[in-house]
Protein backbone atom coordinates (compact mmCIF):
# COMPACT_ATOMS: atom_id res chain seq x y z
CA UNK A 1 0.00 0.00 0.00
CA UNK A 2 1.40 3.83 -1.52
CA UNK A 3 2.39 5.75 1.96
CA UNK A 4 -0.34 8.27 2.39
CA UNK A 5 2.37 10.87 1.76
CA UNK A 6 5.54 11.52 -0.06
CA UNK A 7 8.03 13.91 1.05
CA UNK A 8 10.42 15.92 -1.63
CA UNK A 9 13.15 18.84 -0.24
CA UNK A 10 11.09 21.68 -0.90
CA UNK A 11 7.03 20.61 -0.76
CA UNK A 12 5.37 17.34 0.68
CA UNK A 13 2.60 15.61 -1.62
CA UNK A 14 -0.27 14.08 0.47
CA UNK A 15 -1.67 11.18 -1.54
CA UNK A 16 -4.33 9.30 0.62
CA UNK A 17 -7.46 10.25 -1.31
CA UNK A 18 -5.72 10.84 -5.10
CA UNK A 19 -6.62 7.66 -7.86
CA UNK A 20 -3.01 8.28 -8.95
CA UNK A 21 -0.06 8.40 -6.41
CA UNK A 22 3.48 10.00 -6.96
CA UNK A 23 5.49 7.28 -9.17
CA UNK A 24 8.88 7.25 -10.99
CA UNK A 25 6.56 8.64 -14.65
CA UNK A 26 5.24 11.43 -13.28
CA UNK A 27 8.80 12.66 -11.15
CA UNK A 28 10.51 11.81 -14.47
CA UNK A 29 8.40 14.21 -16.21
CA UNK A 30 8.40 17.16 -13.93
CA UNK A 31 11.98 16.94 -13.91
CA UNK A 32 12.84 16.72 -17.53
CA UNK A 33 10.15 18.79 -19.04
CA UNK A 34 11.50 21.65 -21.61
CA UNK A 35 10.43 24.82 -19.30
CA UNK A 36 13.23 26.99 -20.62
CA UNK A 37 11.52 30.62 -21.63
CA UNK A 38 8.22 29.40 -21.18
CA UNK A 39 5.38 31.41 -19.45
CA UNK A 40 1.80 29.10 -19.85
CA UNK A 41 2.03 26.00 -19.05
CA UNK A 42 -0.89 23.39 -19.05
CA UNK A 43 -0.57 20.10 -17.03
CA UNK A 44 -3.05 17.47 -18.27
CA UNK A 45 -4.42 15.27 -15.43
CA UNK A 46 -3.13 16.84 -12.36
CA UNK A 47 -3.27 14.12 -10.07
CA UNK A 48 -2.04 14.95 -6.54
CA UNK A 49 -0.43 18.17 -8.37
CA UNK A 50 3.27 16.07 -8.61
CA UNK A 51 4.04 17.27 -12.04
CA UNK A 52 2.52 21.20 -11.57
CA UNK A 53 4.55 21.83 -8.28
CA UNK A 54 7.81 20.04 -10.25
CA UNK A 55 7.43 22.33 -12.82
CA UNK A 56 6.23 25.73 -10.37
CA UNK A 57 9.54 24.69 -8.42
CA UNK A 58 11.92 25.07 -11.54
CA UNK A 59 10.48 27.95 -13.26
CA UNK A 60 8.49 31.14 -12.78
CA UNK A 61 5.64 30.30 -15.42
CA UNK A 62 1.89 30.52 -14.30
CA UNK A 63 0.72 26.88 -14.46
CA UNK A 64 -2.83 25.55 -14.93
CA UNK A 65 -3.44 22.19 -14.03
CA UNK A 66 -7.46 20.11 -14.86
CA UNK A 67 -8.30 17.36 -13.38
CA UNK A 68 -11.47 15.00 -13.79
CA UNK A 69 -11.36 13.18 -10.91
CA UNK A 70 -13.28 14.77 -7.99
CA UNK A 71 -11.08 13.13 -4.86
CA UNK A 72 -7.50 14.08 -6.89
CA UNK A 73 -8.91 17.11 -7.43
CA UNK A 74 -9.53 17.90 -4.10
CA UNK A 75 -5.80 16.29 -3.10
CA UNK A 76 -4.47 18.53 -5.94
CA UNK A 77 -5.38 21.68 -4.31
CA UNK A 78 -4.59 20.82 -1.00
CA UNK A 79 -0.99 19.77 -2.24
CA UNK A 80 -0.80 22.87 -4.07
CA UNK A 81 -1.87 25.16 -1.11
CA UNK A 82 0.43 23.86 1.21
CA UNK A 83 3.16 24.67 -0.93
CA UNK A 84 5.68 27.83 -1.79
CA UNK A 85 4.51 28.04 -5.36
CA UNK A 86 0.60 28.44 -4.50
CA UNK A 87 0.40 31.68 -6.22
CA UNK A 88 1.43 30.21 -9.68
CA UNK A 89 -0.23 27.11 -9.56
CA UNK A 90 -3.96 26.51 -10.42
CA UNK A 91 -6.18 23.98 -10.20
CA UNK A 92 -9.65 23.33 -12.19
CA UNK A 93 -11.96 20.09 -11.66
CA UNK A 94 -12.54 19.27 -15.63
CA UNK A 95 -11.41 16.89 -18.27
CA UNK A 96 -9.79 18.17 -21.11
CA UNK A 97 -12.78 17.39 -23.64
CA UNK A 98 -15.04 20.05 -21.46
CA UNK A 99 -12.26 22.35 -20.72
CA UNK A 100 -13.55 26.15 -21.20
CA UNK A 101 -10.29 27.71 -21.99
CA UNK A 102 -10.71 31.65 -21.29
CA UNK A 103 -6.65 32.67 -20.67
CA UNK A 104 -5.31 31.82 -24.01
CA UNK A 105 -3.33 29.55 -25.77
CA UNK A 106 -0.59 27.51 -23.25
CA UNK A 107 3.51 27.37 -24.79
CA UNK A 108 4.15 24.14 -22.77
CA UNK A 109 1.42 21.51 -22.50
CA UNK A 110 2.76 18.32 -20.49
CA UNK A 111 0.54 15.18 -19.45
CA UNK A 112 1.15 11.83 -18.10
CA UNK A 113 -1.84 10.15 -19.32
CA UNK A 114 -4.07 7.25 -18.91
CA UNK A 115 -2.49 4.67 -21.19
CA UNK A 116 -3.44 1.10 -21.20
CA UNK A 117 -5.96 -0.12 -23.59
CA UNK A 118 -6.71 -3.52 -23.27
CA UNK A 119 -5.10 -5.09 -20.21
CA UNK A 120 -7.10 -5.98 -17.13
CA UNK A 121 -9.04 -2.88 -15.53
CA UNK A 122 -8.80 -2.46 -11.86
CA UNK A 123 -12.03 -3.47 -9.98
CA UNK A 124 -11.69 0.49 -8.21
CA UNK A 125 -13.06 2.55 -11.20
CA UNK A 126 -11.47 5.62 -10.15
CA UNK A 127 -7.51 4.02 -10.52
CA UNK A 128 -8.96 1.97 -13.68
CA UNK A 129 -9.35 5.74 -14.81
CA UNK A 130 -6.43 6.92 -14.29
CA UNK A 131 -4.22 4.21 -15.86
CA UNK A 132 -7.39 2.98 -19.08
CA UNK A 133 -7.96 4.98 -21.88
CA UNK A 134 -11.70 4.72 -22.22
CA UNK A 135 -11.79 8.04 -20.30
CA UNK A 136 -9.24 9.91 -22.70
CA UNK A 137 -8.57 8.66 -26.11
CA UNK A 138 -5.22 9.47 -28.12
CA UNK A 139 -7.56 11.72 -30.58
CA UNK A 140 -9.46 13.28 -27.60
CA UNK A 141 -6.25 13.97 -26.15
CA UNK A 142 -4.41 15.46 -29.00
CA UNK A 143 -7.06 17.03 -30.59
CA UNK A 144 -7.56 19.02 -26.85
CA UNK A 145 -3.70 19.91 -27.33
CA UNK A 146 -4.15 21.23 -30.98
CA UNK A 147 -6.82 23.76 -29.82
CA UNK A 148 -5.07 24.69 -26.45
CA UNK A 149 -0.78 24.78 -27.61
CA UNK A 150 0.51 28.29 -28.94
CA UNK A 151 1.72 27.78 -33.15
CA UNK A 152 5.22 27.53 -31.09
CA UNK A 153 4.84 25.39 -28.15
CA UNK A 154 5.75 21.90 -26.85
CA UNK A 155 3.74 19.44 -25.97
CA UNK A 156 5.53 16.75 -23.72
CA UNK A 157 4.08 13.23 -21.89
CA UNK A 158 5.78 10.24 -20.54
CA UNK A 159 4.56 6.87 -22.41
CA UNK A 160 5.29 3.46 -22.54
CA UNK A 161 7.53 2.27 -25.14
CA UNK A 162 4.90 0.80 -27.61
CA UNK A 163 2.21 3.15 -27.00
CA UNK A 164 4.43 5.87 -27.23
CA UNK A 165 5.57 4.77 -30.93
CA UNK A 166 1.82 4.55 -31.75
CA UNK A 167 0.92 8.12 -30.41
CA UNK A 168 3.85 9.23 -32.33
CA UNK A 169 2.53 8.30 -35.53
CA UNK A 170 -1.45 9.34 -34.46
CA UNK A 171 0.41 12.51 -33.53
CA UNK A 172 1.18 13.39 -37.17
CA UNK A 173 -2.42 13.15 -38.20
CA UNK A 174 -2.76 16.37 -35.94
CA UNK A 175 0.32 18.66 -37.22
CA UNK A 176 2.45 17.47 -34.52
CA UNK A 177 5.84 16.21 -34.96
CA UNK A 178 8.14 14.09 -32.60
CA UNK A 179 11.44 16.54 -32.32
CA UNK A 180 12.84 14.51 -28.78
CA UNK A 181 12.48 11.63 -26.76
CA UNK A 182 13.99 10.13 -24.13
CA UNK A 183 14.75 6.40 -23.60
CA UNK A 184 14.09 5.24 -20.42
CA UNK A 185 14.98 1.37 -18.81
CA UNK A 186 14.78 0.53 -15.31
CA UNK A 187 18.30 -1.49 -15.07
CA UNK A 188 21.55 -1.60 -18.01
CA UNK A 189 19.98 -5.13 -18.69
CA UNK A 190 16.30 -4.13 -19.59
CA UNK A 191 14.70 -3.35 -22.59
CA UNK A 192 13.13 0.53 -23.05
CA UNK A 193 10.18 1.05 -20.69
CA UNK A 194 8.97 4.69 -21.18
CA UNK A 195 9.24 7.44 -23.76
CA UNK A 196 9.26 11.09 -23.02
CA UNK A 197 8.28 12.66 -26.31
CA UNK A 198 8.54 16.26 -26.96
CA UNK A 199 6.20 17.43 -30.11
CA UNK A 200 6.31 20.31 -31.79
CA UNK A 201 3.91 22.07 -34.68
CA UNK A 202 7.54 22.14 -36.46
CA UNK A 203 9.60 19.15 -38.69
CA UNK A 204 12.26 18.77 -36.86
CA UNK A 205 15.58 16.47 -37.02
CA UNK A 206 15.30 14.07 -33.95
CA UNK A 207 17.41 13.83 -31.13
CA UNK A 208 17.75 10.62 -28.82
CA UNK A 209 18.64 10.49 -25.29
CA UNK A 210 18.86 7.15 -22.66
CA UNK A 211 18.73 7.54 -19.13
CA UNK A 212 19.14 4.22 -16.92
CA UNK A 213 17.41 4.61 -13.71
CA UNK A 214 19.30 2.10 -11.77
CA UNK A 215 23.06 0.17 -12.22
CA UNK A 216 21.78 -3.17 -11.53
CA UNK A 217 20.53 -3.60 -7.77
CA UNK A 218 17.83 -2.01 -6.13
CA UNK A 219 17.95 1.18 -4.92
CA UNK A 220 21.74 2.04 -6.68
CA UNK A 221 20.61 4.86 -9.07
CA UNK A 222 22.83 6.17 -11.60
CA UNK A 223 24.91 9.32 -11.93
CA UNK A 224 22.54 10.68 -14.83
CA UNK A 225 19.17 9.58 -12.49
CA UNK A 226 20.58 11.25 -9.47
CA UNK A 227 21.41 14.65 -11.69
CA UNK A 228 17.87 14.89 -12.84
CA UNK A 229 16.03 14.15 -9.71
CA UNK A 230 18.61 15.81 -6.99
CA UNK A 231 16.61 18.92 -6.71
CA UNK A 232 13.57 17.04 -5.41
CA UNK A 233 14.29 13.37 -3.74
CA UNK A 234 15.62 13.73 -0.34
CA UNK A 235 17.39 10.33 -1.05
CA UNK A 236 19.79 12.63 -3.19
Amino acid sequence: MANNYFSFKEFTIIQDKSAFKVGTDGVLLGATAEISGRKKILDIGAGTGLISIMLAQRCEAEILSIEPDYESYKQACENVNLCRWKGRIKVLNTDIQSFQNDSGKFDLIVTNPPYFSDSLKNSDPRKSAARHNDSLTTGELLEGVSKLLDENGLFQLIIPYVEGNIFIADAQQYGFYCNSIMKIRPLPTSEIRRLIITFSRERLKVTERFLTIEHGKRHEFTEEYKNLTKNFYLKF
